[in-house]
């Protein structure tokens, strides 16, 4: 009788473990989503929450909290309370929303706090919430495409005497970078914007991407692309941040690049560009150091201090249209349409005789990623022919 009900036993828990087994392997079951909402594309991988209506541009929010007072949703520079049913779920649905991707926080009794359901992205010095509110096919740019080779972004430290600390950065080699051992490659180094890190062109701009198609298409021609840290870091025996970024870059960074990898050294075959301050850093670092770069783009990052007007900003790198063409092939300057616009700046160095400056704008957007992919998009195929 013992042995008949221990083997009834086994039989029970290795059904039961099957079971929980084959839930595990199906994921959590779940109630359907409101018609037209699919769960966006930055979500954790078992979530159905933030969903997306791709046609209304509507985001649909739900934090499962029982215990808390109030929740808001922080998004767009809107908060939307968010209701609470009798399970203690809290939800609200956003106003339309630009395509492309935004930052958003939770606000659980007043205090902000990251969406467990989505990825984490570094924005605003903290891991941040993002949503990516879908393009439809004129966003298949900056999208994997399985029919084309793909380059490898490579995880790198490096040392820096400046700093006096390893410096973390991201490399971009293209697809045919190990099958042509012999060949050299010209350099871009991109720079993020403030309160973001070097993984942000990776992670939210989809710079991978963006040069893989460009590439594949014979658009721009194969690069390395190197996006370094913008900030000046320290540790715990490091307190004290010490020299600057643009030193950094200059005497640090691109020497051990080229140390590195097989790149081309002449100004001609390196260039630079950044997003936001990023852009500014790119302004003090290439007008510091025109002997080093004969490229550089500015996206929503081109900015004149006080009142000393653009020709003579800059230590006067303006002053001499024809010296200025001479050194810089190329003065790329981007801005969305709905933030602050050089436009007139841009107009005014044209005026002054500058001929090597193009000026680019992303229509709709402000001072955001789609702002940032879509100036790659337009710059990159401009470099180094």
């Amino acid at each position: 009788m013992k042995k008949t009900l221990l083997i009834l036993f086994g039989s029970l828990l290795s059904i039961f473990a099957e079971a929980q087994f084959a839930g595990m392997m199906r994921g959590p079951q779940t109630e359907p989503l409101p018609e037209g909402f699919k769960p966006a594309s930055t979500n954790t991988f078992l979530s159905q929450y933030p969903a997306v209506n791709a046609q209304t541009r509507q985001a649909m929010f739900r934090v499962v909290a029982p215990a808390a007072r109030s929740i808001q949703l922080d998004l767009s520079g809107k908060k939307y309370p968010m209701t609470r049913d009798e399970k203690g779920i809290w939800s609200c649905v956003s106003d339309p929303q630009v395509v492309g991707f935004h930052y958003y926080a939770i606000l659980i009794d007043s205090v902000a706090v990251m969406d467990r359901n989505t990825e984490a992205f570094f924005g605003s010095n903290w891991e941040s919430s993002g949503i990516e509110i879908p393009e439809g096919p004129e966003g298949d740019y900056y999208r994997f495409n399985r029919e084309i080779p793909h380059g490898q972004v490579r995880s790198i430290y490096y040392w820096s005497d400046i700093n006096g600390l390893e410096r973390h950065i991201n490399v971009y080699v293209p697809a045919e970078y190990e099958q042509n051992p012999e060949k050299k490659y010209p350099v871009l180094y991109l720079v993020h914007g403030w309160g973001e890190d070097e993984n942000g062109w990776s992670n939210q701009g989809h710079m991978a991407h963006i040069m893989d198609g460009l590439i594949a298409s014979g658009k721009a021609v194969p690069m390395i692309v190197v996006m370094p840290s913008g900030d000046i870091k320290t540790n715990p025996d490091v307190r004290q941040a010490s020299g600057d970024v643009t030193e950094i870059f200059a005497k640090n960074l691109v020497p051990y690049i080229d140390k590195t990898f097989r790149t081309y050294t002449d100004k001609e075959h390196r260039a630079m560009a950044g997003l936001s301050r990023g852009g500014f850093q790119t302004c003090m670092t290439v007008f510091n150091n025109m002997e080093m770069f004969a490229w550089m783009g500015t996206f929503s990052g081109f900015f004149v201090r006080g009142n000393e007007g653009v020709i003579n900003a800059f230590n006067g790198v303006f002053k001499d249209p024809q010296v200025f063409d001479q050194q810089m092939k190329l003065l790329f300057i981007s801005t969305g349409t709905e933030e602050r616009n050089p436009k007139e700046q841009v107009e005014e160095l044209k005026a002054h005789g500058i001929k090597n400056i193009v000026f680019h704008e992303s229509e709709g957007t402000a001072h955001e990623w789609l702002t940032w992919r879509r100036a790659l998009n337009d710059f990159a195929p401009k470099l180094f022919k």
